[in-house]
């Protein structure tokens, strides 16, 4: 075969550090376009990103040649320092930092609208489930195995 073509799409969850409530409202959307720029810098996409105060979600179109842990390497790497930097004046953010881990699912094309809407829908479904919660029930919703004393760093 001549060419190369995929469709990778992976949805990738991963906390503040301690999940702590560091991301107010009124950043927030500053801190979700950077990390979708940082994704375009890096030559792949983030077709959404949304969280809450202590997480975030993105929703990636990765190149064939470009691994999931590369990718949130990129972002993750790429943004914690920045977001210390642009904002020195809010409380906390000095010790700002992202968790080690991260949780990627892959998507299937046809289900891109509901993981937008799910990812674009953060607030509304916090308000009934903690994001321990919710990443638990990824992980058992995708058969993922995972060691609780091991999973919150």
């Amino acid at each position: 075969m001549a060419n190369t073509y995929a469709s990778l799409i992976i949805h990738v969850i991963f906390s503040t550090k301690n999940r702590e409530n560091l991301i107010s409202r009124d950043i927030e959307a500053r801190v979700w376009a950077y990390l979708g720029g940082m994704a375009r810098e890096n030559d792949f996409k983030a077709l959404c990103v949304g969280g809450i105060e202590n997480h975030v979600h993105l929703l990636l179109s990765l190149p064939p040649d470009l691994t999931v842990s590369k990718a949130v390497q990129l972002i993750k790497g790429g943004s914690s320092a920045w977001v210390k930097e642009a904002f020195p004046r809010v409380p906390g953010i000095g010790n700002f930092a992202w968790q080690d881990g991260y949780a990627a699912f892959s998507v299937s094309k046809s289900q891109v609208e509901e993981v937008r809407q799910y990812i674009e829908g953060q607030r509304e479904h916090h308000r009934v489930k903690t994001f321990e919660e919710e990443y638990r029930a990824f992980l058992l919703r995708h058969e993922v195995v995972s060691d609780e004393r091991y999973l919150w760093g």
